[in-house]
């Protein structure tokens, strides 16, 4: 009989241990998670040494930006002259491939993509060598783009540019998924062909569309895996269409879940750009149940990159 009652008690004891640490593993991997995001450039930081470093602070994902050029007639988004971190980019795939490479754990990506810009057969290509290459790690995010000239360039009319970013999604998840894969749209046309390699991620790495515009959240739910806006800490009307405002942000999260049932779509992950990591913002996006906040790291130099990172994560420490 005590045999009986000591084997409960601690039965109890380890029922009620793995208790607290299934709880915790739940909480934890529901908690928001923090990202990076970087322009990569020749005069900044090593990309590669920045993914590392923050692969053993324990960031959840680290992201890089692109422009294939800048002409010098474009009018900049956020006013004033463009500065040099835009006119000098390296390009996403080869900075990510390399970063790859060199990591093991921290997902990576395009924070944005501009996709009007890409021809979809290479760009599919180049996504599922690079999630091939992290063993299923990258995380395609897209938009756009806001430069007419810079879009122009590429032959591309402005005015089309969302037009041309849903056919082209659509057309990269066709090679992505199929094995003889065609496409037919107004704007983008692939026959029946092969390509592998297929990405690891089933069906494909997830998709995160950029965007504050009017119709930004029916696409996103629509086309996308999860929303990538970039809010703003103040606010200037000026920045209506570019920026979401902290105030817009629970009502446009309250729409996209209801957008998510009308279309009977998947919940959208939201991961959210342009905040600092301030207990305020961090608890505001918390209280918003987004997914992910993406902190900026400088491409001035390499030191400041460097201190960006190591001051995120001590922000976030108690997080």
């Amino acid at each position: 009989m005590i045999e009986i009652t000591i084997g409960t008690q601690n039965n109890q004891i380890a029922l009620a241990y793995h208790i607290q640490i299934a709880l915790a593993y739940h909480i934890k991997s529901n908690a928001m998670k923090f990202g990076l995001s970087f322009f990569p450039t020749h005069f900044s930081a090593s990309a590669i040494d920045l993914a590392v470093e923050a692969e053993r602070l324990g960031f959840d994902a680290f992201f890089v930006s692109e422009h294939s050029h800048i002409p010098v007639n474009t009018d900049f988004a956020l006013g004033g002259e463009v500065p040099m971190g835009y006119k000098s980019m390296y390009d996403p795939f080869a900075v990510l491939g390399a970063v790859a490479s060199n990591t093991t754990t921290i997902k990576i990506g395009t924070a944005i993509c501009i996709l009007p810009q890409h021809d979809p057969i290479n760009c599919a290509k180049a996504i599922s060598t690079v999630d091939q290459l992290s063993n299923g790690r990258f995380i395609f995010g897209v938009g756009a783009g806001w430069n007419p000239p810079e879009m122009e360039n590429h032959g591309i009319p402005f005015k089309n540019r969302f037009k041309i970013t849903k056919e082209r999604l659509e057309a990269m998840q066709e090679l992505w998924t199929k094995e003889e894969a065609e496409y037919q749209g107004k704007l983008v046309t692939i026959t029946k062909s092969w390509q592998w390699p297929k990405p690891i991620q089933n069906p494909n790495p997830p998709i995160l569309l950029a965007g504050a515009g009017p119709n930004i959240l029916k696409r996103v739910v629509n086309l996308a895996n999860g929303w990538m806006p970039v809010l703003s800490p103040f606010w200037d009307n000026s920045m209506a269409g570019k920026l979401v405002s902290l105030e817009a942000l629970p009502k446009m999260i309250l729409k996209t879940r209801e957008l998510e049932d009308h279309l009977e779509k998947k919940k959208t992950s939201i991961s959210a750009m342009g905040l600092p990591p301030t207990p305020e913002f961090i608890e505001n996006l918390e209280e918003n149940q987004v997914d992910r906040m993406i902190l900026n790291i400088s491409h001035e130099s390499p030191d400041q990159g460097f201190e960006d990172l190591h001051r995120h994560a001590d922000s976030i420490s108690g997080y």
